[in-house]
């Protein structure tokens, strides 16, 4: 399965998206390795001044950041419950818009990729201890070999 499909976005949008990554030195030249330890600083530091998150009205959705697992297994269960918003999703809390408007279809498909969108979220609008508990989950699953 290709890239562009299991993502539900557009070859384009793939090869443009991989050229930002060559030129911001994320992966290789050749476009086939991931340069790790740069991926994670993006991430880590990076992300939240990149795709600044602001909570939205409260809606039906998809957990996301704190709100689902990895990170709610790990914190206490709070008032606040973030989503992205899908008419199918089972959830109702306020919105966090995701990445890319494809995410909620496409994790209910890929449960890393769902724990991945988990994480970064919880780096895009966590709270200090909810973003190191996101930084020790990032770390496990981006392993340098």
């Amino acid at each position: 399965m290709d890239l562009a499909h299991s993502l539900q976005i557009s070859a384009s949008e793939v090869s443009e998206a991989l050229n930002r990554c060559k030129i911001a030195g994320l992966i290789d030249a050749e476009k086939r390795k991931v340069h790790i330890n740069s991926l994670k600083e993006f991430i880590i530091y990076g992300l939240k001044y990149v795709f600044p998150v602001e909570p939205g009205p409260i809606v039906r959705g998809i957990p996301t950041a704190h709100s689902a697992a990895p990170i709610n297994d790990q914190i206490s269960k709070g008032s606040d419950v973030y989503v992205w918003p899908y008419s199918q999703g089972d959830a109702r809390g306020q919105t966090i818009e995701p990445l890319y408007k494809s995410i909620p279809a496409v994790v209910k498909e890929d449960k890393l990729f769902y724990e991945l969108m988990v994480i970064i979220d919880t780096i895009r609008v966590g709270r200090v201890r909810e973003v190191k508990i996101a930084i020790e989950e990032l770390n496990t699953r981006l392993k340098h070999d």
